[in-house]
């Protein structure tokens, strides 16, 4: 047996190119029998039925590569119960500064 009989206005997942995820999708148009067209309603974009398949996968990217590379040649992190490697000695800054554009009041200006 197959699945309960869908009509048009049912709600069924199936992928989004426009939001490019797996979503809620209202049935739009049907063709003997089978669906051919649905809504999304996330975005309301009328697409036809891709049965759930999403986008065709990209193959990495030669930067990631490069990247996994790069990490894999680091030197490991240092135990967390040695001690490290060098310690700088904070420097304290002078005391803050307050300035004023005013000593008292503003002198009053007439035009």
């Amino acid at each position: 047996m197959s699945g309960p009989v869908k009509r048009l206005g049912d709600l069924i997942d199936d992928y989004c190119p426009r939001c490019r995820l797996l979503l809620n999708h209202a049935i739009a148009s049907m063709v003997g029998g089978e669906v051919a067209k649905v809504i999304c309603q996330t975005c309301f974009n009328e697409h036809p039925f891709r049965r759930g398949e999403g986008a065709k996968k990209k193959p990495p990217s030669p930067r990631a590569t490069l990247f996994d590379q790069v990490i894999a040649n680091m030197p490991a992190p240092a135990p967390p119960d040695s001690p490290p490697a060098q310690v700088r000695k904070r420097t304290t800054a002078a005391p803050a500064r307050y300035i004023s554009r005013h000593k008292g009041k503003p002198p009053h200006r007439r035009h």
